[in-house]
């Protein structure tokens, strides 16, 4: 079982941040319920299947990039939420977002992708 807080940055750099497939997959497998489901403004994503598919897919776009936590994340009840910026390290930001999950015995249940202007 891992903490809302581990559970958020896990899913930010072991899963949608590896290049690696397999330690990809392994994360997902390790911090996701069966039956999770990941929205974001292009569709919904069920279970641990297509979350990793649109991950790698997301993550080929631009492999290079990094997630960045804003702050650390924020816990209220079984859910959290981290703000996040993400682009090649050492330059400016291509895009920010915000990751809203709710979490079940330890494991996400749901993430909410919610993304951010640039300040």
């Amino acid at each position: 079982m891992s903490s809302i807080s581990t559970l958020l940055i896990r899913n930010l750099e072991d899963v949608f941040g590896e290049n690696d497939p397999v330690r990809r997959r392994a994360a997902v497998d390790e911090i996701f319920t069966e039956d999770c489901v990941f929205y974001e403004p292009r569709g919904t994503y069920r279970g641990r299947d297509e979350i990793q598919q649109v991950a790698g897919t997301i993550k080929a776009t631009h492999p290079d990039f990094r997630y960045q936590p804003m702050a650390p994340p924020e816990e209220l009840g079984d859910a959290g939420r981290v703000q996040w910026v993400s682009g090649r390290p050492g330059e400016a930001p291509e895009y920010a977002g915000t990751d809203f999950i709710v979490a079940r015995d330890g494991r996400i249940a749901a993430v909410y992708l919610f993304f951010d202007k640039l300040s």
